[in-house]
């Protein structure tokens, strides 16, 4: 099983929390290496988070639900 991390987007504080502002798969769905997950936003910074392996993906997460950077916001069974 793989984590998928919410990652670090400020550096400045980065025990800050962001928000998973998309997800591009469903729970459940099938994903391959670096295919695009999910997208999370820090304040005004914004990033694409990809696949960090391939396979069955399990959301942690709702949509617009707010997290701290570095927290698992998603795994990944291969």
């Amino acid at each position: 099983m793989t984590d998928v991390l919410f990652p670090p987007l400020s550096k400045e504080t980065p025990d800050a929390e962001g928000v998973v502002s998309t997800w591009f798969v469903r729970d459940g769905e099938t994903v391959a290496v670096d295919q695009l997950i999910a997208e999370v936003q820090v304040d005004k910074v914004a990033a694409e988070v990809p696949a960090p392996a391939a396979g069955v993906v399990h959301l942690l997460f709702e949509e617009e639900a707010t997290v701290a950077q570095g927290t698992p916001i998603a795994r990944i069974d291969e």
